[in-house]
């Protein structure tokens, strides 16, 4: 392969099933560890140079951010799965089209996504209340710098929609290579900007936000001025871009369950952090710290859950069963060895990298502590991932949604509290910090019983429907495929 190839679309519906995956895999963790360094350099600038409530309003945004980016990550999800099956297919115009409805979608998302944000951030809504307020969010500057913050974000969101569909559409077409070089650049400014805007020009948490949202705009005309040189695979004009009621609706259907999904995770998040809030600024700052270094923990298994809807979708438009079959055997083993490697460092180094994030011992030891309850859930959380990316492939996006809805509101939340209730003493009058953390590993570990089951079920179905239609054998030529 030749340096030009890596920043190229791949066709994975050729050679070997866990190595492509790899190759999809790979890029896809280099560009989520760099996206999660948009959030932790934050908190690591404002912890330090600020102080842990500039740490805690900095964390406390993070669910509501992600509750209202609902919308794009529908359509981000949408438009990798129908473009990666239409690539797989050899469908070019059918790909041309499906690219410019996404364009035109993500138009309507970015107004759509900033007028909402605004609107329960700045406007009581909730009963007299604003989102941060119904969150139990701690008065003082914790409440008044999270407001600010998340203020600046939802006015300058247009970057973050843009980059994140249209690194959706490359990945789609097997390019995460060149999305994560766009992510990189944007990293690096990120964090220059941060230390510029908040240790020199003392910004404060107004000044990371910025620094978020400038870094996010680069990122976004990077993937453009790329993705609209991809002509040799396809082309949008203004016909693309007119919106194909049903072509569209499509792109929603398919993803607006993982939109929702996300939505229902960052729902129960809430719900969550208005217990953790209750419990006072230790709570919460370990809370921060711990999400934050699981976030880093978890990017494997997030990573291998893309490349599988991206190596799915296109062996399911090309109609090889026998690759699909083979290759989610083979990511769910890698995503799993993987997990098991990282857990071990998580642990290992948990003290040290929560001294990262503040010099508090008492914070430390607290984090330390919780990082060992969610241990057991990262090895599980990872197979999840695999075989949800393999699901949504296949055009299933629903399943997935029901078990979040399951496992994340109607299980978590009531756990949650209970075990709360269940700790409270003296000490701690609102319950202790376990509660939330046993909470989210139940949860993970029931989400994959229920995955597995449907992920057994799914091929079971897809082998029948398939047995007299379908390409068995990867080196023969595959017609033309419908979209799933």
């Amino acid at each position: 392969m030749s340096f030009k190839d890596l920043f190229s679309a791949r066709d994975v519906t050729v050679g070997k099933p866990w190595q492509r995956i790899l190759e999809l895999t790979i890029p896809l963790l280099i560009g989520n560890i760099a996206q999660q360094l948009y959030n932790t350099v934050d908190t690591i600038v404002v912890g330090r140079y600020v102080g842990d409530e500039a740490l805690s309003a900095v964390g406390a945004a993070g669910p509501v951010v992600m509750m209202i980016f609902i919308l794009f990550i529908g359509i981000a999800t949408g438009a990798g799965i129908l473009v990666s099956q239409r690539f797989g297919a050899k469908d070019r115009d059918g790909l041309s089209r499906v690219i410019g409805n996404c364009i035109t979608l993500t138009v309507a998302a970015c107004i759509l996504t900033a007028g909402l944000g605004l609107l329960i951030v700045r406007v009581p809504v909730f009963f007299g209340k604003d989102i941060l307020q119904l969150m139990n969010t701690p008065e003082g500057n914790i409440y008044n710098w999270c407001r600010t913050y998340l203020t600046v974000i939802f006015i300058g969101v247009t970057g973050n929609i843009f980059y994140n569909i249209l690194a959706g559409i490359m990945r789609g077409l097997g390019d995460s290579v060149s999305a994560l070089l766009f992510l990189l650049l944007a990293c690096g400014i990120n964090i220059v900007l941060d230390i510029w805007f908040v240790a020199g020009l003392g910004l404060g948490v107004f000044g990371v936000a910025l620094a978020t949202i400038i870094a996010q705009f680069v990122s976004a005309v990077a993937c453009a001025i790329k993705l609209f040189r991809m002509k040799d695979i396809f082309t949008v004009t203004l016909a693309e871009l007119k919106l194909n009621r049903s072509l569209s609706g499509r792109i929603i259907s398919l993803g607006l369950p993982s939109g929702i999904t996300q939505g229902i995770f960052s729902l129960s998040s809430l719900l969550v952090q208005s217990l953790t809030n209750s419990m006072g600024p230790l709570v919460i700052a370990t809370s921060i710290v711990v999400m934050r270094i699981d976030g880093f923990a978890m990017l494997p298994n997030f990573s291998y859950g893309n490349a599988m809807t991206t190596y799915t979708g296109q062996n399911y438009g090309a109609r090889k069963l026998d690759r699909l079959e083979t290759g989610s055997r083979q990511g769910i083993l890698l995503s799993f060895i993987t997990s098991l490697i990282l857990t071990s460092l998580t642990l290992l180094m948990g003290r040290p990298l929560a001294g990262i994030f503040t010099e508090t011992q008492e914070l430390i030891d607290y984090t330390a502590k919780m990082l060992r309850i969610l241990a057991a859930g990262y090895l599980v959380m990872g197979m999840t991932q695999s075989i949800q990316g393999y699901l949504r492939g296949i055009g299933d996006t629903k399943t997935p949604m029901w078990i979040s809805i399951l496992t994340n509101v109607i299980m978590r939340v009531p756990v949650a509290y209970l075990l709360a209730k269940v700790t409270a003493n003296e000490e701690f009058p609102n319950g202790r910090a376990e509660a939330i953390f046993i909470s989210l590993v139940s949860c993970w570990v029931l989400g994959f019983i229920l995955s597995f089951i449907v992920y057994l079920r799914s091929k079971k179905k897809l082998r029948e429907k398939v047995a007299e239609e379908w390409q068995t054998y990867a080196d023969e030529p595959a017609p033309p495929a419908e979209e799933a």
